[in-house]
């Protein structure tokens, strides 16, 4: 079967490299000139099964609105005239239940392990590099009552099988020598030995290349407009390339275009409740090798994750509620910049921090559609927030399933099934 993969970033690379495991014979298009050059360009670098509390919690709302008229707010909704941010907002809402809350985070785990495992299988497939780490992950907390919140969702994920273990200050500083300058004011921590992190640019540019060398054909600078149907079937995929308009035409398609996988599935009247919350991360070469960390670091707090990728530094994180303008808020990044000096200070040329900034596509669950849709030859594998690089492989290895008829072997709510 032919199938029409519609995004380069992490999600539609990985879709294809199983697909074509499978098989098939695969297209990918993507309005950039070459794989991961949005959202996966520059992102946490973590692969965080233990980062599964979502942002819709209990404690959310008021924290939203107590950081509602701070720029540098860890999460900032900035409202707009715009129906599908208050629809959105509104869901999100509705998900902040301890119920909710729970089994949202029971779909994360789930979905996180089985796709930590199949990027374990593809690495030693394939030998790829991409300055992964593989010395687990370190969540911890300055303030104690961050920390005490932390233990209800990190006993649920225990429960599912995430080894996240409680720790103090000291076998925190143990594991990671470089968080010593703040051992005083480390209220406690979690270590997850399991989890790692790598540079997931280029993780996805070195699986595109063994895509291509497998047979898949790459459309760079082609963008999608909109989708042709035919009853309940999608006959293509109209698009923009070198300045013409053209239509490409498979019998399948899957929907991998983060942010904007919400405008192209309303072409059809599919309606996904996906929109784009902005990360910040800044990149900054290691200054002090004794100083710098080696084990991935979640400062939850902040909102902020901590990932080693070679010579380089990078810390990402906050999210931001205004719409699809990827400007730089320099009082967001400078507020980063700020926290990671404080916490290590010799660590890396915080004065030379590189900026940048990405769409992440966020469900108000912060659980992805992957699955079916209601067109028959239409797939999802879009909607990961903040964990898209987290879940790639597994809901990339699940949707070559369920395209070939098969139950993903996996606990989790596929849509449309």
């Amino acid at each position: 079967m032919h199938v029409v993969v519609l995004g380069a970033g992490v999600v539609g690379v990985t879709t294809a490299w199983f697909l074509q495991k499978q098989g098939h014979q695969v297209t990918v298009i993507d309005r950039q000139n070459q794989a991961s050059l949005e959202t996966s360009y520059a992102n946490g670098g973590q692969i965080s099964v233990s980062h599964a509390e979502p942002w819709a919690n209990p404690s959310a709302p008021l924290k939203v609105l107590k950081w509602l008229f701070r720029a540098d707010a860890p999460l900032l909704f900035r409202p707009k005239l715009d129906p599908a941010q208050w629809r959105w907002a509104l869901s999100f809402l509705a998900q902040c239940t301890s119920a909710k809350a729970a089994h949202n985070i029971r779909q994360m785990v789930n979905l996180g392990t089985y796709s930590r495992s199949k990027l374990q299988a593809l690495r030693a497939e394939t030998g790829l590099e991409y300055d992964q780490v593989t010395k687990g992950i370190l969540h911890f907390y300055t303030n104690p009552a961050e920390f005490d919140a932390a233990l209800e969702p990190t006993r649920i994920m225990c429960d599912l099988g995430c080894d996240r273990q409680v720790i103090d200050a000291n076998k925190a500083i143990e594991l990671e020598p470089a968080l010593k300058h703040i051992q005083s004011r480390i209220a406690g921590a979690t270590y997850t030995s399991e989890d790692e992190s790598g540079d997931a640019r280029k993780f996805t540019q070195a699986l595109a290349q063994k895509c291509q060398d497998a047979g898949v054909e790459f459309c760079y600078g082609t963008e999608a407009l909109s989708f042709e149907r035919a009853g309940e079937r999608i006959l293509g995929v109209q698009v923009l390339r070198d300045g013409h308009h053209e239509t490409l035409r498979g019998d399948a398609y899957v929907l991998s275009l983060g942010s904007f996988s919400a405008a192209l599935a309303r072409s059809v009247g599919l309606f996904l409740n996906i929109y784009p919350a902005k990360g910040y991360s800044i990149t900054v070469p290691v200054k002090n090798e004794a100083a710098a960390f080696n084990v991935s670091l979640t400062d939850d707090e902040y909102k902020l994750v901590y990932s080693r990728l070679g010579d380089r530094i990078r810390v990402a994180g906050t999210a931001e509620l205004s719409g699809y303008s990827r400007n730089l808020n320099y009082a967001r990044c400078r507020a980063i910049v700020r926290r990671t000096a404080d916490i290590m200070p010799e660590a890396g040329y915080w004065d030379q921090a590189e900026f940048w900034t990405g769409l992440r596509p966020a469900t108000p669950s912060n659980v992805p559609y992957v699955g079916k849709s209601k067109f028959a030859n239409l797939y999802l594998n879009t909607g990961h927030g903040t964990l898209g690089w987290t879940h790639s492989c597994g809901s990339a290895a699940a949707l070559a399933d369920i395209v070939d008829g098969r139950k993903p072997d996996v606990d989790f709510s596929f849509s449309g099934m």
